[in-house]
C-alpha cells in the first residue's frame, strides 16, 4: 500500500490530502528516508512524522486492506514507538 494511503488508512492523518502535503514536504521518513507519496509500505517499516519541535514514529505491525479502518483498531495496524 502507498505511504500516502496507509497514512489516512489506519488515521494517523484525517485525510488524504493532508498525507500527500506532508510529504510534498518532506516530514515523512520510512525507515530514515525521505520518501515520496508512491513509496509502498512494509510490514517491520518504522515512519516517522517531524513536526516543528517533536517527531512521531511508529512501527507497521499491518497492511490494512480496506480504504479505511476504525480508530479504535489503529493499534492492529501501527504501533507507536
Amino acid at each position: 500500500m502507498r505511504i500516502d494511503k496507509f497514512l489516512n488508512a489506519v488515521n494517523i492523518t484525517k485525510r488524504r490530502a493532508v498525507a500527500e502535503d506532508m510529504l510534498e514536504h518532506k516530514v515523512v521518513f520510512i525507515n530514515g528516508l525521505a520518501v515520496k507519496k508512491a513509496k509502498e509500505v512494509k510490514v517491520g517499516d518504522i515512519i516517522e512524522i517531524k513536526y516543528l519541535e517533536n517527531s512521531d514514529k511508529f512501527e507497521v505491525l499491518q497492511i490494512p486492506t480496506t480504504k479505511s479502518t476504525p480508530k479504535s483498531k489503529m493499534d492492529e495496524f501501527v504501533k507507536k514507538i
